[in-house]
């Protein structure tokens, strides 16, 4: 039995969808523990794509429980249309479980967001305007409507005709929007409660008692380590805790019900929205990473913003996460270049800097300092062990863990499940360098 938490080690978008979906052949359990339909994954499984933004991505395999934790925020329209979407495809979702802490979106929680964004002007921080923040901001001013709210009639009528009288007069008076009809979105939200109704538990306990019966728990996390509202590069985060330690708070569990923490990392960066980004590429190379590495929102659709590798922000992610190993996805984008570079530290204000500063001013005067990599100029689409990887890509991948201070345990090759080299099994199997004593490549243990 493992119980392993898999977070992104950047600025999300790093392939934990793929990654996710690899690893949850192995687990019993799927938790989503954060985050809402700002984020999303795709998984390729057999030429066909699959974009998920609430539902796990242990949905395509029909053994598999899935479970949404009471850290996400849920918009159920999304929601049941993304079920829809599924059993359209034939994918079953009566393994589907939502939290009944689970917070919902509401409708001026999208009005807001987006009227919110317009107001900051040159001060916007790129959000996706799908309502998270103001939701979770009106969870934590304890105004909020839960899944339990929800499937409760009599509940939600009561809270809603008080909410959204008090929500019109910040839509009126702040944003000069009209009012939201109290009537029509309860009628609205009681037949999605009536959709959703019978997947609705007590999730915390639901999980518990898998881990009573040492089943394998694979905890999934949305956005990135960079985006965490805590430790992320603030203010342009996300709204929820995507780190490892969020896990345990957004699915209801303690610390010591976790065995492992993989993180995910793309050979490259990539970030979307605004906010200070030291290896961003301008110009033609970084149109060529965005091109052949298909940079496009799941969610939004936005061309994401490509740079370097980045040592600095991806030592951050082992230390805030705790993690075990990484999985580098990715690594065939790289395959036309000549030459790779890798930010190894960053200077500010004249002074080498080897950590990531918490100072948003300062992160913004950071100027990266390269360690440039031959590159390897041959695909590596078709490899499936590290012996078939050309010489340089190796040595890419064996300098990214010695910088990391961290095993590679996994390398994605492309979109397709097949397009993965296993180094490890990151759930059952030991942990070890990437390569052995003898600098000879581990090869698959599984």
């Amino acid at each position: 039995m493992a119980n392993v938490v898999v977070i992104g080690a950047q600025w999300g978008d790093e392939g934990k969808g793929k990654i996710t979906d690899l690893l949850s052949r192995s687990a019993d359990v799927v938790v989503r523990y954060q985050g809402g339909v700002n984020a999303g994954h795709t998984v390729v499984v057999q030429g066909q794509t699959f974009k998920l933004h609430l539902i796990p991505s242990g949905i395509l395999y029909p053994k598999t429980q899935c479970i949404i934790g009471s850290g996400t925020v849920i918009d159920p329209q999304v929601l049941i249309d993304e079920i829809e979407q599924l059993e359209a495809l034939g994918i079953s979702t009566k393994n589907l479980l939502i939290s009944e802490t689970a917070h919902i979106t509401m409708p001026y929680h999208r009005l807001i967001d987006k009227a919110a964004e317009e107001r900051r002007g040159t001060h916007k921080i790129g959000t996706t305007g799908r309502g998270i923040g103001p939701t979770y901001a009106d969870k934590s001013e304890r105004t909020g409507i839960r899944v339990v709210d929800l499937i409760d009639p009599e509940a939600l009528r009561k809270q809603l005709n008080w909410t959204i009288n008090y929500k019109n007069t910040i839509l009126e008076k702040l944003y000069n929007l009209p009012p939201l009809d109290p009537q029509e979105v309860i009628k609205q939200y009681l037949e999605y409660a009536e959709r959703l109704r019978p997947h609705v538990v007590d999730s915390s306990l639901t999980i518990y008692q898998a881990v009573q019966k040492r089943r394998n728990i694979l905890f999934e996390g949305a956005q990135g380590t960079l985006l965490d509202l805590d430790h992320g590069t603030y203010p342009y985060v996300t709204s929820s805790n995507p780190v490892a330690g969020g896990a345990c708070v957004g699915a209801g569990v303690g610390p010591t019900m976790i065995d492992r923490v993989i993180g995910v990392a793309k050979a490259y960066t990539t970030r979307v929205g605004e906010g200070p980004f030291p290896t961003e590429i301008e110009g033609k190379l970084g149109e060529v990473l965005c091109d052949r590495g298909a940079e496009f929102g799941t969610t939004t659709g936005r061309r994401r913003r490509c740079g370097w590798f980045d040592a600095v922000i991806g030592r951050y992610a082992v230390r805030i996460n705790g993690l075990d190993c990484l999985a580098i996805t990715k690594l065939d984008v790289l395959d036309t270049l000549e030459e790779i570079q890798v930010c190894v530290a960053y200077e500010i204000d004249g002074q080498r800097c080897q950590e990531f500063p918490s100072n948003a001013r300062l992160f913004s005067h950071c100027q990266p300092i390269y360690k440039t990599l031959a590159g390897w100029q041959k695909s590596t689409a078709n490899c499936r062990s590290l012996d078939d990887l050309p010489k340089q890509a190796l040595d890419y991948l064996k300098f990214l863990a010695e910088l990391m201070e961290v095993p590679i345990a996994l390398v994605s090759l492309g979109a397709s499940r097949d397009q993965t080299i296993i180094v490890e099994d990151p759930i059952h199997g030991p942990k070890r360098a990437l390569l052995d004593a003898n600098g000879t490549p581990v090869t698959s243990v599984v």
